[in-house]
């Protein structure tokens, strides 16, 4: 009996006894006078038991069996679903292995068979809030998660590249070996061509997006205002898209993205585990089959305005050319272009007024190829095929080495070959023919 059903039965009594009116017990316990008369009689059937309720200490009808629970402790027990939460493993029970069962019970149930302890929160250093923008495209936070995303199933470690709308949380992200410039610009064209061109991108401060001036500490001038530089090839691409970079101070400011990492370290790492995933090519299919549509299902919002802010790409918007290493090149005056330790020379039907002597565009394309573009036209160029130069020393030792070849094919004279084989005459012929006349 707890203290409610004392205080309640003390009423109960006060009311038997007439000291008080059944109305003013009612009033008392917050029920109905009709309710109090049923209550004083089962007072006088079962006595002070009758402040409890009947069904106190009996099973719910409702309850799931006892072999169901000790079946999905045993599930979870298993190394594959290590690490799971209640919310994740209550979902991965009902589609693999058909249990249903609410996630605050499986919480219940793993907490008590250990496979799960809730983590006490910290207080944390807190940052002012910013409400999202209102409409989807208006601002897309964009940055990179290295994490052992396969566990060391692979030899390969890698990276992913996520960008989330501000507005709605809707994510695209894709799997890289390496977080690099060309592997950044291959997720934007992929982000390009799902939504269009959003109004701005929000990221950190790393050499991907701006070139920062080096200065020391203690050089004179470093309270001034930092020189600009040009723009990185991201920088100079997101230009040529009109879509403006916004530069974040801490990551705390990119707090979207970042908590998206924390869900998908926890959320994916282990979906991946079940499926076996062990290779970038798995493990990007995961990603767009399972884990993309899961998250833009499920993790979402409806934006503050319907207007979408993303822009159609348009026919200037070449991204074969736009998403590419961009350097400029002289033309020299026999019409050849020095580029990456390589020399093209233009091929005769390009060549226009102005070509010699002036500046082109060299393009390094994410498909390997090259482009070069004068003023708003392409030319067509042919890689010049150089003869081998050779050093001093290796011609040198070139002529010496022929010249022993040629003293080799030299043959000797034979005119002394079998002289002392013939025999020499006698003494008495060799007088005579000396003596003889002619």
């Amino acid at each position: 009996m707890t203290q409610a059903d004392r205080d309640r039965l003390v009423t109960l009594k006060k009311a038997k006894k007439k000291l008080i009116t059944q109305a003013a017990a009612a009033a008392e316990l917050e029920v109905t006078v009709r309710h109090v008369k049923r209550m004083l009689k089962a007072l006088r059937e079962r006595g002070d038991r009758a402040v409890v309720h009947g069904l106190r200490g009996r099973e719910s009808n409702r309850r799931i069996a006892a072999k169901i629970r000790d079946k999905a402790v045993k599930v979870l027990s298993a190394d594959v679903y290590r690490g799971f939460g209640p919310t994740l493993a209550s979902e991965h029970l009902s589609k693999k292995h058909g249990i249903e069962v609410s996630r605050e019970t499986l919480r219940k149930w793993m907490h008590a068979a250990g496979l799960w302890k809730g983590r006490q929160r910290r207080t944390e250093k807190t940052h002012v809030w910013r409400a999202r923008r209102s409409r989807c495209g208006e601002l897309v936070q964009w940055d990179t998660s290295d994490h052992d995303w396969l566990e060391g199933r692979s030899g390969e470690r890698l990276y992913l590249i996520s960008m989330i709308d501000d507005a709605t949380s809707r994510l695209y992200a894709r799997f890289v070996r390496s977080d690099s410039t060309e592997e950044n610009m291959r997720t934007l064209r992929g982000y390009l061509e799902l939504n269009g061109r959003p109004a701005a991108f929000y990221t950190d401060k790393a050499s991907l997006f701006q070139t920062a001036e080096k200065r020391r500490r203690d050089e004179p001038g470093v309270d001034q205002d930092a020189q600009e530089l040009p723009p990185t090839q991201i920088g100079r691409a997101l230009r040529e898209l009109n879509i403006t970079w916004i530069a974040a101070h801490s990551p705390q400011a990119k707090g979207r993205v970042e908590r998206s990492f924390d869900t998908a370290q926890d959320r994916l790492v282990k979906e991946m585990r079940v499926a076996g995933v062990k290779t970038l090519e798995e493990a990007n299919q995961y990603l767009a089959e399972e884990f993309l549509p899961w998250w833009n299902a499920n993790l979402t919002v409806e934006p503050a305005s319907a207007d979408d802010a993303h822009r159609e790409l348009d026919q200037q918007h070449e991204l074969d050319a736009i998403l590419s290493r961009v350097e400029t090149r002289q033309v020299k005056g026999n019409y050849t272009v020095q580029f990456e330790g390589k020399r093209y020379v233009i091929n005769a039907g390009s060549i226009s007024t102005g070509l010699r002597g002036g500046a082109i565009r060299v393009e390094r394309r994410l498909n390997g190829t090259i482009a070069m573009r004068f003023q708003d036209r392409y030319l067509e160029f042919t890689l010049c095929v150089e003869p081998v130069r050779t050093t001093a020393r290796a011609r040198s030792k070139t002529v010496k080495d022929a010249s022993t070849q040629r003293a080799a094919a030299r043959q000797k004279s034979r005119w002394m070959d079998g002289f002392w084989k013939t025999p020499s005459p006698s003494i008495k012929n060799a007088i005579r023919i000396a003596n003889a006349t002619s």
